[in-house]
């Protein structure tokens, strides 16, 4: 059975590979450019694959980990040409991404809990990144799934996000729980906790608020979040998932490094793949952070937030209408 058949419906293929548009066609366009008129793969050509992999958002750092192992395979099979190129790049970009994203996930999983008790999801990230939307389409997949679901407005500064959070969990049909606006939010996390223990829920979702103030004092914030859900469940939180707008590109990379300054996060979400051609930050976000990617948006529509998968990504990425000619 080939891989999509396994793992993939049509559908999903589609829509990630038209989420992917943008930045796949961005990519090779410059990256065709860069080649032009060589037939091998020499000190030029490398630079100017430098320069096409920074200015598509990989990130400085991995741009250079990148050319290096090109860089490494060139020398020792001593002639490269630039239409092998495309096979030797796909190739270092799925192994740099395997190293963090290890385990290609096939459907939405709970993360594992140890003993008896809820899944307590902690969800952070600065406003606008699409968090709160990215919780209502996780717990659409879990209540799809049979799982009992109870979302935790924890974001208790911004208006309208614990009624953003409300309309979700009615149009989810799951479990909601609030203590209104300006109330403490470890208060909120606490008892959502509780209340997924008191009643037999699968899993907790917790929103918190998108404020990127200092350092300290979202440190000071998120710690007390995760100490108030402890003292309800000893080995919860489960997971800490940082949500990440892919749109701003090497501006996520500066939030990924406050917030996981800040806690220990264990999963990212990319958000809104589909408009941006800036999809290369993926590769260098969980490459910086050594956190792997656990979902990526490709569409506004709720079944558009996907697991996300390594060889699927890579896939969409280097298409074989977009090989190098």
């Amino acid at each position: 059975m080939s891989f999509f058949k396994k793992f993939f419906n049509k559908e999903k293929k589609e829509d990630l590979d038209k989420g992917m548009e943008k930045t796949k066609t961005g990519f090779f366009n410059k990256l065709n450019r860069a080649v032009a008129g060589k037939d091998k793969v020499d000190e030029e050509v490398l630079d100017e694959l430098e320069s096409v992999l920074i200015s598509s958002d990989v990130g400085l750092d991995t741009t250079i980990k990148i050319i290096d192992r090109i860089e490494a395979r060139v020398a020792e099979q001593k002639y490269v040409n630039t239409s092998e190129l495309h096979e030797i790049l796909r190739d270092e970009i799925v192994q740099l991404l395997a190293e963090q994203n290890d385990q290609d996930f096939e459907d939405y999983q709970l993360p594992p809990v140890e003993g008896d008790g809820p899944a307590v999801i902690l969800v952070v990230g600065v406003n606008g990144v699409g968090k709160t939307t990215t919780i209502g389409k996780i717990a659409n997949q879990y209540k799809r799934q049979g799982h009992k679901v109870v979302l935790g407005a924890a974001d208790t500064f911004r208006a309208a996000a614990v009624d953003q959070l409300k309309i979700w969990s009615e149009r989810v049909g799951c479990e909601f729980y609030s203590k209104g606006m300006y109330t403490d939010p470890a208060a909120v996390a606490y008892e959502t906790t509780k209340f997924a223990i008191d009643n037999d829920c699968d899993v907790a979702i917790i929103d918190t608020a998108g404020r990127l103030h200092t350092k300290f004092n979202l440190m000071k914030e998120l710690s007390k979040i995760k100490r108030s859900i402890t003292k309800a469940l000893p080995s919860a939180p489960h997971q800490v998932l940082l949500v990440l707008d892919a749109t701003t590109g090497q501006n996520a990379i500066e939030q990924a490094k406050a917030f996981t300054e800040a806690t220990d996060v264990s999963a990212l979400a990319l958000t809104k793949l589909d408009g941006t051609a800036k999809g290369g930050v993926a590769i260098g976000i969980t490459d910086s952070f050594q956190v792997p990617i656990r979902y990526i948006g490709v569409g506004e529509g709720i079944e558009h937030l996907q697991i996300f998968n390594k060889r699927a990504f890579v896939d969409s990425l280097f298409g074989d209408e977009m090989k190098i000619s």
